[in-house]
């Protein structure tokens, strides 16, 4: 490009005139969309003019001069479309994301010069594993992840390196190798450069970090992990498995919580949408927020998309008062349409939480979108001893502090509020015990760090019973009458936490299995031929049934 009047284009012509007298050749052009954009978007006239120069010479090439132009670009939608028709360029090759086989090759390429640890024990380099563990990284992002693991096991040996010499002491050279470790602190800091502008993770919350909820952990293993890890099941199958999940219920009962610990344990991409960052005042800009989440999604498969305060973008169309241009419609329609474009290629699950289930648009709900719901209950004495035990994990405690009592005593209240419960009592413990570092400092003020006396060393049943209200209870955010509310959203929508599963049993002792009993109402037992019912069996001799 130049800033003189038909210099760009006659530095295009002289390129082709150029790789003609010294054919056979190959014209690349890198970063295409910079001199070839759309004429009808373009800002300026040169770019319509270079445009129409490359249009001429790629016509004016003929078979025989053996010039093969080339061109690459990371935005193909922004070329000009006369280039993409058959005699420009007739080939489109897009090369992707690579998969978990194609990380592990160019994993291998960049640790090929590298001091891998070889001896068989804990720090030992499975590049298998990290290929695994990459999920949407390109060939860039791991060669920066070598690098940075290659700069960690540096760093640790910083100080027996003496930077004035001009050389590094042979042993410490031999000392020095690649761990397993160091490959882990380096994926911690690593993120797909695709996504960068996007907030992706994957959390360190665990199964552990969530109390109770057994039977809704077990749906969530059943519908979300087991197709991330045992896809062949379903290709056995011939299923394909479900795009998504809702959770509703109260406020503070861990649904976000719920899908933080799924993602973890897929290994996936986790990207955390809140519904209100999508909408703009700006005319389709919220649709193409919906397009460009999905689409980064979509490029860093498998990744689990959860939308937070779903309502807030999925309310129920026809209802939107005083919006004029029908904003919050054509959100909930792009939004529909995203979750109809995942292909079956692309492991892409999508997780929704609200605690206004009530107000979503029932599309959302079918079949092939957000097909199961899970109705998330305030937890019960067994849950609410858990949560305690969770949150109380870290934190010493006094032998006087019964767990069980107070379980109890907690009945109505959610998850949030044992938190809090938890984070108020270590706050009165801190507070006591600062009051008597205080203290004891003005008595004694020549008293060292060390002479201070830890009198306050575990939080105790005195601590947690300054967290009760005035009528002696533990405060609940939840109310009787919003119960009430979340009672009727679950019978209208339904998605109660899944009953145990009934356990096989080969021998087919105990009692047999009616086809009756599964089927519900209206089962009508399978015909034989002719119409006539099927034959009971005799009580005499067996062998009459296949004579």
């Amino acid at each position: 490009m130049s800033g003189q009047m038909g210099k760009s284009e006659e530095n295009l012509r002289d390129v082709f005139t150029k790789a003609t007298e010294s054919a056979p050749a190959i014209i690349f052009i890198d970063e295409i969309d910079a001199i070839a954009p759309k004429r009808e978007k373009a800002q300026g006239e040169v770019e319509r003019r270079v445009v129409s120069t490359l249009l001429t010479c790629m016509d004016g090439m003929k078979g025989r001069t053996r010039v093969m132009v080339m061109a690459a670009t990371n935005r193909p939608n922004s070329i000009d479309t006369a280039l993409r028709r058959f005699g420009r360029f007739d080939k489109e090759i897009d090369v992707g994301v690579p998969d978990e086989n194609g990380r592990l090759e160019i994993l291998r390429i960049h640790t090929k010069n590298m001091k891998l640890h070889e001896e068989d024990d804990a720090d030992a380099v499975d590049l298998l594993e990290i290929a695994k563990e990459t999920h949407g990284f390109v060939g860039a992002d791991i060669a920066a992840l070598c690098t940075e693991a290659a700069m960690i096991t540096i760093r640790q040996k910083m100080h027996l390196i003496d930077l004035e010499e001009d050389g590094i002491d042979a042993e410490i050279l031999a000392s020095m190798s690649v761990t397993k470790t160091h490959f882990k602190d380096a994926l911690g800091s690593a993120t797909p450069s695709a996504l960068r502008e996007t907030k992706v993770e994957i959390p360190t919350v665990t199964w552990e970090d969530v109390g109770g909820l057994e039977d809704v952990k077990r749906e969530l293993q059943e519908v979300v992990e087991y197709p991330i890890k045992y896809p062949e099941q379903f290709a056995k199958f011939g299923q394909s498995s479900s795009k998504g999940v809702l959770f509703y219920g109260p406020p503070g009962c861990g649904k976000t919580l719920l899908a933080k610990a799924v993602a973890n344990m897929c290994q996936s991409n986790f990207i955390s949408i809140k519904g209100p960052e999508l909408l703009t005042m700006w005319f389709g800009e919220s649709e193409a927020n919906v397009r460009e989440v999905f689409d980064k999604a979509r490029a860093s498969a498998p990744c689990i998309l959860f939308f937070d305060e779903l309502d807030s973008i999925g309310k129920a169309r026809g209802n939107s008062e005083g919006d004029g241009g029908g904003g919050s419609d054509r959100v909930i329609n792009q939004l529909l349409t995203e979750m109809d474009g995942i292909g079956a290629k692309k492991n892409v699950f999508i997780i929704g939480a609200t605690n206004r289930a009530d107000i979503l648009d029932p599309a959302l709900m079918r079949p092939g979108r957000l097909d199961q719901k899970i109705f998330i209950p305030l937890p019960d004495t067994a849950s609410r001893r858990a949560i305690f035990n969770a949150c109380l994990k870290k934190t010493p405690i006094a032998k006087d502090v019964d767990i069980a009592s107070m379980a109890a005593a907690t009945e109505g209240c959610s998850g949030a509020d044992i938190t809090s419960i938890c984070q108020r009592a270590t706050k009165f413990a801190i507070r006591e015990s600062l009051e008597r570092m205080i203290a004891f400092r003005r008595q004694n003020p020549d008293a060292g760090p060390a002479d201070v006396p830890d009198d306050v060393s575990h939080v105790t049943r005195l601590h947690f019973e300054q967290c009760k209200e005035a009528d002696g209870k533990y405060p609940r955010s939840v109310k009787g009458t919003d119960m009430e509310k979340y009672r009727r959203q679950q019978q209208s929508i339904g998605g109660g936490a899944p009953a145990a599963a009934r356990a096989f049993d080969p021998s087919g002792a105990g009692q047999g299995y009616n086809p009756s009993a599964d089927a519900g109402q209206g089962y009508v037992a399978p015909q034989q031929p002719g119409g006539a019912p099927p034959p009971a069996p005799s009580g005499g001799d067996e062998s009459a049934m296949y004579d």
